[in-house]
């Protein structure tokens, strides 16, 4: 009987980490899979996953602890608008860039972590490029800057 229960303790967290782990395991391999544009900045190159549908674009980066160099996430919405984007239990700073349909950047945001303010395009657009903190203002990007590989609207 001792050693059952001395077992028993051992059993159980090992059952717990295991449960834990079946239940994370979807929302991290759901952000594994999303797919990869790359994008050109001049002669940059952007490897973003891209976000298309709300459930992908409403998780973003969330949780994160780091990116890649030149990592990044592009979102894609069904239409132009006025986008806005936060950064809810968004653990890395991160720029955002607002982008016209024919790849021509409206403005570009810096935001903090674990905020919840409203970053928003001053244009209507279809697409916003996440990327580190500074990553465009250190390769000279900004405001009409053109990024080409942005995927056609349908």
């Amino acid at each position: 009987m001792t050693r059952i229960r001395s077992f028993l303790p051992r059993l159980a967290a090992a059952a717990g980490a295991c449960l834990t782990a079946a239940l994370l395991a979807p929302a991290a391999s759901a952000q594994a899979t999303l797919p990869v544009q790359t994008l050109r900045a001049g002669m940059h190159l952007i490897h973003a996953e891209v976000a298309s549908t709300p459930p992908t674009r409403e998780r973003g980066l969330m949780f994160r602890e780091q990116l890649g160099p030149n990592q990044g996430m592009l979102f894609i919405f069904e239409m132009p608008g006025t986008q806005c984007m936060w950064m809810r239990n968004t653990l890395i700073p991160l720029s955002v860039a607002f982008i016209a349909d024919d790849g021509t950047i409206a403005n570009i945001e810096d935001m903090a972590p674990k905020t919840e303010d409203s970053h928003c395009a001053v244009q209507p657009v279809r697409y916003a490029l996440e990327m580190e903190r500074g990553w465009f203002a250190k390769r000279g990007l900004k405001a009409g800057s053109r990024l080409e590989g942005i995927p056609r609207a349908r």
